[in-house]
């Protein structure tokens, strides 16, 4: 008689793993399996949250920049949607080395993610009048920009699952259950936070970057912290390096942000900005020379 038995861990005992594929499932963890298990939520919850941020950023820019919000909302969220799945399916080859994996999607994320914003704000204000073969090169920005999230949001949940039976073993829906939780109420605290926070207190290039330093020390704190003996030391060494270059080309860009709004307002409008104020969800800027007749747009529109 076959006596029933649990499914072993992937990477753990009775697993087939890859040559060279690490076995570090009996490494113990700094924590109790209750505080690892809450931290890896806890790192659901902010990731998703800032994954949100990420969609409503380019829908709220690519609208500003581009005008009609449907479409532009509608291109975004199918595309990443349908990116989400491919990432999903990417990470099954990671799922032996889960926490590396993770902490390279996470910086690689904040990255793309955080920048997402000044690049497609760039590229439309220096570009977008180019005509062309390159007349629609901002909206095929917006699809790239719009997969490269998709594909690694999609692949944060297979490897979290992975790290979450790593601590402690359970049921698989329970388990799935509980990261779908953090998942969904971390996006609906960072789809509330974008437009009622975000948006009117740092605006869409600032609110960007700082959500992609947020997402870094997430990923990056939750990987080198809780599960740094599960990486070699060459792999601490990398994530490392990989994390503080992503801060710090955000930090550089942020000190850089204002100046560079200026100039992006300028080459958007084709004429000096006198005043650019935002106002809840608007934003509204006078332009003109100081002698001249003052244009008026709103929300990157003429007015009237």
């Amino acid at each position: 008689m076959i006596e029933p038995h649990a499914p072993a861990p992937p990477g753990g005992a009775g697993a087939a793993r890859p040559p060279g594929a690490p076995d570090r499932a009996r490494v113990p963890l700094p924590v109790t399996p209750g505080t690892g298990r809450f931290l890896v939520l806890l790192g659901v919850f902010v990731c998703a949250a800032c994954g949100l941020v990420y969609e409503l950023e380019l829908v709220a820019l690519a609208s500003y920049l581009m005008g009609d919000s449907v479409t532009q909302a509608s291109v975004v969220l199918s595309v990443m949607v349908f990116a989400m799945g491919l990432g999903s399916l990417a990470a099954k080859r990671l799922r032996y080395r889960a926490a590396a994996g993770f902490g390279m999607v996470e910086a690689v994320l904040a990255l793309v993610g955080g920048c997402s914003a000044i690049a497609l704000y760039a590229v439309f204000a220096w570009t977008g009048d180019w005509g062309g073969a390159w007349r629609d090169g901002p909206r095929f920005l917006l699809v790239g920009f719009s997969l490269a999230i998709g594909v690694l949001i999609g692949a944060e949940v297979p490897l979290l699952m992975v790290l979450i039976q790593r601590i402690r073993r359970q049921d698989p829906g329970g388990a799935v259950a509980d990261l779908f939780a953090a998942d969904y109420v971390g996006a609906l605290v960072g789809g509330l936070a974008f437009p009622f926070l975000m948006l009117p207190m740092l605006g869409q290039l600032t609110g960007a970057l700082l959500t992609g330093v947020v997402n870094a020390v997430a990923g990056g704190a939750l990987v080198l912290g809780l599960f740094r003996r599960d990486l070699s030391v060459r792999s601490r060494r990398l994530l490392l390096v990989a994390n503080l270059t992503v801060l710090g080309v955000l930090a550089g860009a942020w000190l850089q942000v204002d100046s560079f709004e200026q100039a992006a307002r300028e080459a958007l409008f084709g004429a000096p900005v006198r005043i650019a104020q935002r106002s809840g969800e608007q934003e509204v800027v006078l332009t003109g020379e100081a002698d001249g007749a003052p244009g008026l747009f709103v929300d990157g529109r003429p007015a009237g």
